[in-house]
């Protein structure tokens, strides 16, 4: 068997790749020697492992920033995160995240690459994300990410008139020419949305949107696709007709298996106040547009 096979077995809480950055690091040595990932073992060698820490877990700074929690145990925290907050730090966002925010709560997750993170929205986007408090959580996480067994749902608001669900089965990837935004792309990576219309408001419908994967901005990309881009959403066509200062995309459940008690568990996070009230507006006007 291949060293880097090797372990993987032996050490299954952690990914193939932090396994193989450590192999290509010199971490791994055999006989005191550091030995390449493809070095074929024959049973009985003892292999040294000097963890490396994942580059991306850059130390970052606690800050007291509110956080909506759902639910946290000894594994896990899922959080209701606000529109207008940014996930993880980056160009343009070094402080004042999600991460930051995590890191005040939790300061064992200096400890965790990108403080536990382990899937992100976008930063006008609301709702429920899953942060892991340890790595053996996070790969596990990940892998069920991997697998499409995280069950993730959306409310979205889109713009027309939607006569029924579907399923938008298109690879996206960066944007040919506009490099910040994604689109649907023949060399894209696979993705795959599901939606189901909630309710009808003549100018545009509430749908109930799941991912089976989780491209970047998969829901606003996929629904721009079919014509219907979010309401609130400029860069994806969706800026004109109804005012609101965000996508309209909250998401409100989420559902995956616990990685320690094997359980499955679910959790849902109410519409934020600013979503409630555009949809009472919508409401509103029903009538007079079908008078």
């Amino acid at each position: 068997m291949r060293l880097d096979q090797a372990l993987a077995q032996l050490m299954p809480e952690h990914s193939r790749s932090r396994i193989r950055t450590w192999i290509d690091g010199g971490r791994v040595t055999l006989a005191g020697a550091a030995v390449d990932a493809k070095r074929r073992l024959g049973g009985g060698e003892r292999i040294v492992v000097a963890p490396l820490p994942d580059p991306r877990a850059a130390p970052f700074t606690p800050q007291a920033i509110p956080l909506a929690i759902v639910y946290e145990d000894a594994t896990l925290i899922v959080v209701d995160k606000p529109a207008g907050l940014v996930v993880h730090p980056g160009s343009g966002n070094w402080n004042g995240t999600l991460a930051n925010a995590l890191l005040h709560h939790a300061p064992a997750l200096a400890s965790v690459a990108r403080a536990g993170i382990v899937h992100r929205l976008d930063k006008d986007t609301s709702g429920l994300l899953v942060v892991a408090k340890t790595e053996t959580a996070q790969t596990d996480l990940v892998r069920q990410l991997q697998a499409h067994s995280v069950r993730r749902e959306y409310l979205a608001l889109a713009t027309g008139d939607i006569a029924r669900g579907g399923t938008v089965d298109a690879p996206i990837g960066r944007h040919p020419v506009k490099r910040t935004s994604m689109a649907v792309v023949r060399t894209g990576k696979p993705a795959v949305t599901r939606y189901d219309v909630r309710e009808r408001f003549g100018g545009c419908t509430l749908l109930a949107c799941r991912l089976e994967t989780g491209r970047t901005h998969q829901i606003r990309v996929h629904l721009a696709s079919l014509g219907h881009p979010l309401v609130g959403d400029p860069a994806y066509g969706g800026g004109r007709g109804i005012a609101f200062p965000r996508q309209a995309l909250h998401a409100w459940r989420l559902g995956l298996v616990h990685p320690v008690t094997h359980q499955p568990m679910q959790w849902e996070a109410p519409l934020p106040a600013d979503f409630g009230v555009l949809l009472a507006m919508l409401r509103q006007r029903k009538p007079a547009a079908h008078a």
